[in-house]
C-alpha cells in the first residue's frame, strides 16, 4: 500500500504568451492569458493513480504556488488524488530551483509515511529539470529519473529510464523519487463524479512559518540565481535572395563564407 506524493505546478498555458515582468524579471503569471495544471504533472498523477489502483495506496498532491494554483490542485484531485498540500506565501516570490526544492522537501515532510515521490521531468514554464534530483538529495532518497515505465513490487521500485543514449533499467528500495517523461502514459480526463468529489477533498494550506522556514532563506532577494536583464525576441529578418545567373553556387558559397559557416 504505497503512500505516494505527486508534485504539481500551475503554469501558463503553452498556447498563451509568456513573458517576464518588467519589475523583477520573474515570470509574469498575472499577465498570462490562461494558467493550467502542467501537462507533465497530469502524467505524473496518472502514474500515481495506476499504482494506487493496483495496490490500494493513497495519493497526495503537493504544490508550491500562488492562490490561483488551487485550480491546478483541484484538477489533480478531480483526476483521483486523495488530498493535497498547498504551500502559498508571498515570501516565496522569485524563489529559484534550490529554494523551491527545499520548500517542497519540507512540505513532503508533513505527509506521513511517504513511500514514493513522483514528479514530471521538468516544468513547461522554467524547463530547469533539476527539481527531482535536488529533492532526492534533500530527502536522502534514491532518484530514478526520465522514467517511461514504472513498476512497484513490494518495497522495490523498478524503472525503465529513457535518454538520448538509450534505455536503462533501474531498481531501488522505497522511499524513492521518480520523475516521468511524456511517454509514461496518457492521463485520464476527470469525470463529473471526480470533479464533484474534488470539492470535498482536504487541502492543507501552509505558509513558510508552518514549515519552519525563515523568510530570508527564500524569495528573490536570497535566490542563488536571478535574471538581471530580459529583452524581447528580435523580429525575424528577411532572408537574402540569390538569383542564379549561372553563378548561383558561387554566390551561395560566398555567403556561407561570409557567415563563417564554411
Amino acid at each position: 500500500m504505497p503512500n505516494i506524493v505527486v508534485l504539481v505546478k500551475q503554469v501558463p498555458d503553452t498556447y498563451s504568451e509568456r513573458k517576464l515582468s518588467d519589475a523583477d524579471h520573474t515570470l509574469d503569471r498575472e499577465g498570462a492569458d490562461d494558467s493550467v495544471l502542467d501537462e507533465i504533472n497530469e502524467r505524473a498523477i496518472e502514474e500515481a493513480l495506476q499504482i494506487k489502483e493496483a495496490s490500494d495506496g493513497e495519493v497526495t498532491v503537493v504544490s508550491m504556488g500562488p492562490d490561483s494554483a488551487t485550480d491546478a490542485i483541484r484538477k489533480a484531485l478531480s483526476m483521483g488524488a486523495d488530498k493535497a498540500v498547498h504551500v502559498v506565501d508571498d515570501a516565496l516570490h522569485g524563489s529559484d530551483m534550490l529554494q523551491t526544492a527545499k520548500v517542497l522537501a519540507k512540505a513532503i515532510g508533513t505527509v506521513e509515511d511517504v513511500d514514493l515521490v513522483i514528479a514530471g521531468n521538468e516544468a513547461s514554464d522554467g524547463t530547469g529539470g533539476a527539481i527531482p534530483a535536488m529533492l532526492a538529495e534533500l530527502l536522502g532518497y534514491p532518484q530514478l529519473t526520465h522514467a517511461r515505465e514504472v513498476t512497484v513490487d513490494g518495497s522495490t521500485i523498478k524503472v525503465t529510464r529513457e535518454t538520448e543514449e538509450g534505455l536503462t533499467h533501474l531498481e531501488a528500495s522505497m522511499p524513492a523519487v521518480v520523475s516521468v517523461s511524456e511517454k509514461i502514459n496518457e492521463p485520464r480526463y476527470p469525470s463529473f463524479k471526480g470533479i464533484m468529489a474534488a470539492k470535498k477533498k482536504p487541502v492543507a494550506t501552509l505558509g513558510i512559518d508552518d514549515l519552519g522556514i525563515e523568510a530570508g532563506d527564500v524569495g528573490l532577494g536570497s535566490a542563488w540565481s536571478t535574471v538581471v536583464e530580459a529583452l524581447p525576441k528580435p523580429p525575424r529578418e528577411a532572408g537574402q535572395r540569390v538569383e542564379d545567373d549561372g553563378d548561383g553556387g558561387v554566390k551561395i558559397a560566398e555567403y556561407l563564407v561570409a557567415q563563417k559557416l564554411i
